[in-house]
């Protein structure tokens, strides 16, 4: 159960600074899940290139997760694929 807050809570604070930085202003339901897509897609490129030591979770997780919300928002912008805004 702790791991689906920790989820929640790693998606809400890498969603928010990715929109921050790409300057998008949209709600909190969609925040969260581009802060969990981001984690997905950051987690699976640190998982490629090494694994965590102790198996819990990657040292990176909070940047790849934010690297991967924005590189998500890049990609929506590029497609003009538009969020619900606030």
């Amino acid at each position: 159960m702790f791991h689906l807050i920790w989820y929640l809570l790693i998606g809400l604070i890498s969603g928010v600074i990715a929109k921050n930085v790409m300057h998008v202003h949209i709600t909190i339901f969609w925040t969260v899940a581009l802060g969990i897509i981001g984690s997905i897609l950051g987690g699976g490129v640190a998982h490629m290139f090494s694994r965590p030591t102790n198996e819990k979770y990657h040292p990176a997780g909070l940047i790849l997760s934010t690297l991967g919300a924005m590189l998500v928002l890049y990609i929506c912008y590029k497609l003009n694929i538009h969020f619900p805004a606030v």
